[in-house]
C-alpha cells in the first residue's frame, strides 16, 4: 500500500510542478466535481478524493527533465501552474479505464522530446537512461546503444531514422508492456486505497 501512496504522490507531484517557486498559488475550491467527472473517467467521489490529495502535496516540487516534460504535457494553459482541473485530466490518462488511444498518444509525446510529431534516435536514448536512473539501474553506454539499435530495427519499419505515430502504435500493440506505466490500477480504486482523503460528499455519484 505504501509503495501505491509513494508512487501516487511521485506522479501527483510530477504534474503539479512548477519551475518557478513565485510561481505557486494555494489549491482553489473544488468548483464543479459533477462536470469534471463528466468529462473525465473519475466518479464525483474519486474528484473529490484526488482533491484533498491535490491539496496535501500541491506544493511539492521536484527537479527533473522527464518530470518537466511531463508537466509540459499537462500544462494546457501553459502558464507554469496547473490548476485542479488539469491536475484531474491529467492523472485521467492513467486510469485503468481510460481509453487505450489516449495512452498511446501521451506516451508517443513523452518520447517525442522536441514535438516534432515523430520520435528520434536520441530522444529514445534520453527516456531509456531517464528510465534507467530512476530505477537505479546502471547499465554501460554500449548496451544502451544495443537497446536503442534493437527498438529501432523493430519499430522504424519506414527506415527512415524516426518512429513516427503510426510506427509507434504498432510497436505498442506488439509489445503491450510499453504501456505499464500508463496505468495506475488504484486510481480505480482512489476512495478506498488512500480513505484518508475521502471526505463527506455533498453530492452524490450519478
Amino acid at each position: 500500500m505504501m509503495q501505491c501512496l509513494d508512487r501516487l504522490k511521485h506522479l501527483c507531484a510530477a504534474v503539479i510542478h512548477c519551475c518557478d517557486a513565485d510561481l505557486y498559488k494555494q489549491p482553489k475550491g473544488l468548483d464543479n466535481p459533477e462536470a469534471l467527472a463528466r468529462e473525465t473517467v473519475f466518479s464525483v467521489s474519486e474528484i473529490e478524493a484526488l482533491y484533498e490529495l491535490f491539496k496535501k502535496i500541491s506544493s511539492a516540487v521536484i527537479d527533473d527533465g522527464l518530470i518537466n516534460k511531463v508537466f509540459d504535457l499537462f500544462d494546457t494553459k501553459h502558464n507554469g501552474i496547473l490548476d485542479f482541473e488539469e491536475f484531474v485530466r491529467a492523472l485521467s490518462v492513467f486510469h485503468p479505464n481510460a481509453p487505450i488511444d489516449d495512452k498511446i498518444e501521451f506516451s508517443f509525446q513523452l518520447y517525442d522530446l522536441k514535438q516534432q510529431g515523430f520520435i528520434e534516435r536520441q530522444e529514445v536514448k534520453q527516456m531509456v537512461v531517464a528510465t534507467l536512473a530512476e530505477s537505479g539501474m546502471n547499465l554501460s553506454d554500449d548496451v544502451i546503444e544495443s537497446i536503442i539499435d534493437k527498438t529501432f530495427e523493430e519499430a522504424d519499419t519506414k527506415h527512415d531514422g524516426k518512429i513516427d505515430k503510426e510506427e509507434w502504435r504498432s510497436l505498442v500493440f506488439r509489445h503491450p508492456s510499453l504501456l505499464k506505466n500508463m496505468t495506475l490500477q488504484y486510481l480505480k480504486d482512489i476512495t478506498t486505497t488512500f480513505p484518508s482523503f475521502v471526505f463527506h460528499s455533498q453530492v452524490d455519484d450519478t
